[in-house]
């Protein structure tokens, strides 16, 4: 450093900082497992959590925990902004601002209170954003937690060690609520309270399941009542497809590996029972790539922005572990909810991903086929009989012959007389004598000219990607189905009434490129919901 250059130190303002970091982005669920990261990275055996109203319609959120618990000075480095890093660097904290920042961004007033012996006395730190504002300084209040709180902390731990982290003043979770104590209010914390059992129960999944040997197993509460843990990826019902544990450069020869995992569930029939499915959460919600750092859950399930979600990959989930190691090389940010991934990653990822991604698609229409038929054979009777009262109306070649063995006509066109060989078949029901929806047709066509019962018809194939993107969509919309099934019949009609012994391969081509094109264009449209 050059000697005219004059070293400052410059602290932030207090207000504005303390302030500032409650916009970091945190979800309540999130904050939440935020702060029990620090409950595990205390080798706690329990953790006890209580999220509630008091009579006065103040929410508070207390967390308790039979961890190592702390003496003043590790209370106070604790509850320093940017706390010096624990012993081990695989503990779930890692930048020593989990415990503020995620607190803050719901709550005015967090209090920790703790001991590291059982004869010491409990200790209380706090952080009142209103005292800062008052005081504009960095002003952390140490004093002795309230007969209240000493006798709550040693009811729900005991005698021994232990911290409890409260959240007072809580301003963030309902705020569209003029009365806080109100039934809708006090219905919208109980739906808070289902969502954070369910997503505590994903996140700490590895340490919740007494029968997961990869993390140390604890038990959680959640308002006196245990929180399972749940397996994304249904270990007893799905089917592994795909594994790799590649290697990572971390600094010049020295590597770590991470591990992936392709689990492809089974549909929702093939559940063995159906709690195991309804456990499993079958949907475009929980599809995706699961994150999990020191075994616990970090990031997901989404496709880390490689793939959108769609309704065909539902049955995928695949798992992506890694240690501490990796940090750098994933870029992970201060909420530890997100990974980053440098080129080679995103390639070897893309890569690894494309055979289980066409196994989940095909065990997912394998069954949709199944259901695409079944809801298409009543689909169509409006046109059917939309046309049958038109019929005589149209122009259409005179049919003098048909040979159903050969699948051979004899008819008289536009043209002049033809024979064509073509599908000659029956009507499945009455009056299915122009419109009539197939599992399949040759080269994969959307459509082709038909013969049904001697009326000039169409056949429409309910396994082309543009039956299951536009007509099921539209299915309780009479007129549109109509309207698709009239434009393809009278495409059909028209084919026949004109087609020679010279055009009779353009109008093939014709077919086979249009149902390609339509194949591409609809690529990108949503599949329809579930068809029942």
């Amino acid at each position: 450093m050059s000697k005219n250059v004059q070293a400052m130190e410059l602290l932030p303002d207090p207000v504005r900082m303390v302030e500032g970091l409650r916009d970091t982005g945190y979800q309540f669920n999130t904050a939440v497992a935020d702060v029990v990261d620090n409950s595990i990275a205390a080798e706690a055996t329990f953790v006890d959590i209580n999220l509630n109203m008091d009579y006065r319609g103040n929410i508070f959120l207390e967390i308790y925990d039979d961890g190592v618990g702390m003496n003043q000075s590790e209370l106070i480095n604790a509850m320093k902004y940017g706390s010096s890093p624990r012993p081990s660097p695989a503990s779930l904290g890692k930048f020593g601002l989990g415990l503020k920042t995620a607190s803050t961004a719901f709550c005015r007033r967090l209090s920790v209170i703790s001991r590291n012996q059982a004869d010491a006395s409990l200790i209380r730190a706090t952080w009142d954003l209103d005292h800062v504002r008052e005081s504009n300084k960095w002003e952390l209040l140490i004093d002795a937690p309230s007969s209240e709180e000493a006798e709550n902390f040693i009811t729900i731990i005991g005698n021994g060690r232990g911290t409890l982290v409260s959240w007072q003043k809580v301003d963030r979770l309902l705020k569209n609520y003029a009365n806080m104590d109100s039934v809708p209010a006090k219905k919208a914390l109980a739906k808070f309270t289902a969502g954070l059992r369910q997503h505590l129960g994903m996140v700490f999944q590895r340490f919740l399941d007494s029968n997961d040997g990869r993390a140390k197993n604890i038990v959680m509460r959640l308002n006196a009542e245990q929180i399972p843990p749940w397996d994304p990826f249904a270990v007893l019902e799905s089917q592994v497809v795909s594994e790799a544990a590649p290697e990572v450069e971390i600094e010049e020869g020295k590597t770590a590996t991470f591990k992936m995992k392709a689990y492809v569930l089974p549909r929702k029939e093939e559940f063995s029972t159906e709690d195991a499915a309804k456990e499993a959460r079958i949907g475009n919600a929980t599809q995706g790539i699961y994150v999990y750092r020191e075994h616990r859950l970090i990031h997901g399930p989404d496709w880390l922005k490689i793939f959108a979600k769609e309704p065909h990959f539902s049955l995928l989930r695949v798992e992506f572990s890694f240690d501490h190691l990796l940090d750098e090389a994933f870029q992970i940010d201060i909420k530890k909810s997100q990974i980053l991934l440098n080129e080679v990653l995103y390639d070897f990822i893309l890569d690894f991903l494309t055979p289980p991604r066409r196994a989940a698609e095909d065990v997912y229409r394998k069954g949709r086929k199944v259901k695409t038929t079944e809801v298409a054979k009543s689909a169509h009777d409006s046109s059917n009989r939309n046309i049958m009262s038109k019929e005589k109306e149209i122009v259409k070649p005179e049919i003098q012959s048909v040979d159903p063995f050969t699948n051979e006509a004899q008819l008289v066109n536009n043209q002049g007389s033809i024979r064509l060989k073509l599908k000659i078949t029956s009507a499945s029901k009455p009056l299915e004598v122009h419109i009539q929806p197939v599992e399949s047709i040759d080269d994969g066509l959307l459509w082709e000219p038909c013969l049904i019962d001697g009326h000039c018809g169409v056949r429409i194939n309910t396994s082309h990607p543009y039956y299951g993107k536009v007509y099921l969509p539209n299915l309780a919309q009479g007129v549109t189905i109509q309207g698709m099934d009239a434009l393809l019949w009278g495409i059909s009609v028209a084919e026949l009434n004109c087609v020679s012994d010279t055009t009779k391969s353009s109008f093939a081509e014709l077919r086979y490129e249009v149902s390609r094109n339509l194949r591409k264009l609809v690529h990108d449209l949503p599949e329809a919901p579930e068809a029942e």
